[in-house]
């Protein structure tokens, strides 16, 4: 059989590479081909990633860049529908919730071609996330959904998903962090900083950075940390424009407590969040690593698609108050890190039980033929 895996942004990279890896190895003559939709394009937030990774290049590159949601969304179907009729897949595969995952799922369905999405079923109920809108139509679609944890397939269930098309299988990114942790270890810290004497943050949501007071108040407790314990800031791009925009930027640099940095690669940035004493972000996916590594993570967020990682790991939700920014870092400070089980199946072999289910999948009964557009 002949699979497209799709990867479009930057948090898709991590999710991909495992699966690539084991489709090599043993794919059992399974032909894997890789789409890189270029939604994150540029050498900061793509290209390092690919060599941190040891992920090849492209087969397919549809270069698709910036735009408004609609624009990504529209030119990435019309770019991956002349990509799928040229190549007759038998599945193509998407990951998580980015533009180019529905894009790419609905271009392959319009022409009868199998879905699977990796990282199904998670649930934030905001709908006004453009992810989570992309969450929902995907699974609305794939034939096959593959989920990081039981409760990610009871959010299906309820939905009315048929039990026959949810496997939970574990998280890729998971599998991804297992395998390279000890390099990422070995990288140096930036600025000089001590192993467990720093806090780490990350920002970059529409709902923190596009608004002026949101970002003022979650910029003011990050200054405050900064005077308990040295912050790094890899600092988005978008998130620099907002702070040069709304006038916070100068308040940023003159604060000594507070390093700001350019994105990292990957091994760079996990090798540091590894070792922090605490992390402030607005991810998702760093929920999830810092779950696995015991690290704590304040969540600047009103919600989460990612509940496990607050049942049973380190994770709390603070929204984007100022006072539980700082009353959740203050716990940070005085934690210490105790041994606890991690999610399950969160054991390095999520893509093993992908690829095993895709390449032993027969086509589901009932679809029709490819026969290309009408």
């Amino acid at each position: 059989m002949k699979f497209l895996i799709v990867s479009g942004a930057r948090p898709n990279f991590m999710k991909i590479a495992p699966i690539l890896d084991v489709f090599e190895s043993t794919g059992r003559g399974s032909e894997a081909l890789l789409v890189h939709t270029g939604q994150h394009y540029d050498e900061k937030m793509s290209g390092s990633f690919f060599r941190d990774l040891g992920i090849r290049e492209p087969d397919v590159n549809l270069g698709i860049g910036s735009g408004t949601h609609s624009q990504q969304t529209g030119r990435t179907m019309i770019a991956f529908e002349e990509v799928c009729l040229k190549e007759t897949p038998d599945w193509v595969v998407v990951v998580g919730d980015v533009n180019s995952t529905l894009a790419c799922a609905l271009a392959a369905k319009k022409l009868c071609v199998n879905v699977a999405h990796v990282e199904a079923g998670l649930r934030s109920g905001d709908m006004t996330m453009p992810e989570e809108i992309n969450r929902l139509c995907t699974d609305a679609i794939a034939d096959l959904l593959f989920t990081t944890d039981t409760m990610a397939d009871e959010n299906l269930l309820r939905e009315g998903v048929a039990p026959g098309r949810i496997h939970c299988v574990g998280n890729t990114m998971i599998d991804t962090l297992m395998k390279h942790i000890g390099r990422a270890r070995a990288m140096p810290l930036p600025c000089g900083l001590e192993e467990g004497r720093f806090a780490v943050v990350t920002l970059h949501r529409p709902a923190n950075v596009d608004h002026r007071e949101t970002l003022a108040a979650i910029t003011g407790a990050i200054r405050e940390i900064s005077r308990r314990i040295p912050v790094v800031f890899p600092v988005h791009p978008r998130t620099y424009g907002r702070l040069a925009d709304f006038g916070l930027l100068a308040e940023f640099e003159r604060e000594p407590g507070i390093r700001m940095v350019e994105p990292l690669g990957y091994l760079a940035f996990m090798g540091m969040m590894a070792r922090c004493k605490m992390i402030l972000t607005d991810s998702g996916g760093i929920q999830e690593e810092t779950t696995v590594l015991g690290i704590p993570c304040i969540t600047m967020r009103e919600n989460t698609e990612r509940p496990i990682t607050c049942r049973i790991g380190t994770n709390v939700l603070v929204g984007r108050d100022a006072v539980a920014i700082l009353a959740a870092a203050s716990r940070a400070l005085d934690w210490t890190r105790t041994n606890y089980a991690p999610p399950e199946l969160w054991d390095g072999h999520a893509a093993e039980r992908i690829v095993r289910i895709l390449v032993d999948r027969a086509q589901p009964e009932g679809t029709a033929p490819r026969t290309g557009p009408e």
